[in-house]
């Protein structure tokens, strides 16, 4: 079922979309998608099923030694092996993207979960082994929202790739492919992706905790996380700039809406209109679990700057968003940001370029 919420209650300017989506758990996915220009209609409504059961396959997997020297990447890795690799993965990106928009930060999302923890290795596609009591990282309490279309997508561009390039292509880099494409899709830069990852074979839910920011982390905590990833405080602000579109359920900022950090009082720095929105879908107690809400309220399905602009509008979703415009370190950035859609198209790119390069080993 749909949840219907008029503009109205949000706010009375016809361009700023309010979303929100209760996703039952359907047997098929489907998307229906609404106009995000101004019109007669006073609802904005979306449905999407949400699934998730994905078993996705790790071919040719390589055992990691964590002493041996850095693996160097180049943009022409498979140019002789399989040089229709980015046609193929290109042709299922596409299709999936008009089929299911979700697919695109679903996809993203995947790739970042898989970077921050243990390095870009798919670790996060291996499932856990029946009967195991070790629980592989796609089943971590943390990874628990991550969306089926994001897995949906590597497996069927994995299955393709391999019909075509049998045990050549890793499913690392088919990521790293994947989440450049839906940037792109949805409006965002197109950038070439360099490759040559190898796959892991281990994956541990216990080591997701620690290497997965929190939604309600102060930009320190940010910080010290993407620090330990090499990564900097500019990085930081510039990939937090994924959050342009896609959704986060309303346990990751109920906190914001009814106690914020132990005060028993909303967060002082979210607009009332959005503030009355969340709440009216997203009780104290009770709520139903599947319901998100944008991180983008404008354009929910657009890769632009336009995040920048909302939290500079106190119109962010996430605590750890909000907090990047009140730190004095990050608002300048932000600023920046907000102002120049093409300098950030620039940032990002070389950004998702460096976090694709996070724990990138040579085999043995």
């Amino acid at each position: 079922m749909a949840i219907y919420i008029p503009h109205e209650t949000l706010t009375t300017e016809p361009s700023l979309v309010h979303v929100f989506l209760h996703c039952p758990k359907l047997p098929a996915y489907t998307t229906i998608m609404p106009s995000l220009s101004s019109s007669s209609s006073s609802t904005c409504t979306f449905l999407l099923s949400f699934l998730f059961a994905l078993t996705a396959s790790n071919c040719a997997a390589r055992e990691i030694s964590s002493t041996s020297s850095p693996r160097q990447l180049s943009v022409d890795y498979y140019a002789k092996t399989c040089p229709q690799l980015e046609q193929l993965v290109g042709s299922v990106t596409s299709q999936q993207f008009k089929e299911a928009p979700v697919s695109g930060p679903a996809t993203i999302r995947l790739f970042f979960h898989d970077c921050f923890v243990q390095g870009c290795d798919a670790s996060i596609l291996i499932s856990t082994t029946p009967g195991s009591k070790v629980l592989a990282e796609k089943d971590a309490e943390d990874n628990q929202d991550l969306r089926v279309e994001g897995f949906q997508t590597i497996s069927k561009a994995k299955a393709l790739v391999e019909s075509k390039c049998p045990g050549v292509v890793s499913s690392a880099d088919i990521l790293a492919i994947a989440a450049r494409d839906y940037v792109h899709l949805a409006g965002g830069p197109y950038y070439q992706v360099k490759k040559g990852r190898w796959d892991g074979n281990i994956s541990m839910a216990s080591r997701v905790p620690y290497n997965i920011p929190r939604a309600n982390f102060t930009v320190d905590q940010q910080l010290k996380l993407f620090n330990s990833k090499g990564l900097t405080l500019e990085d930081l602000v510039v990939l937090s700039g994924a959050h342009t579109f896609g959704f986060a359920h309303c346990k990751q900022f109920v906190s914001r809406l009814y106690n914020y950090r132990g005060s028993m009082q909303p967060d002082p720095d979210m607009d009332p209109r959005l503030l009355k929105a969340l709440r009216m879908s997203c009780p104290q107690f009770g709520g139903n679990s599947d319901t998100v809400a944008p991180f983008d309220v404008t354009t929910p399905f657009l890769f632009d700057h336009a995040y920048y602009g909302n939290l500079e509008a106190k119109l962010g979703l996430l605590a750890s968003d909000q907090a990047l415009f009140l730190d004095p370190r990050t608002k300048p950035l932000v600023l920046q940001l907000g102002a120049d859609k093409h300098k950030f198209f620039q940032a990002f790119a070389a950004a998702m370029e460096k976090m694709g390069s996070i724990g990138v080993e040579r085999g043995t």
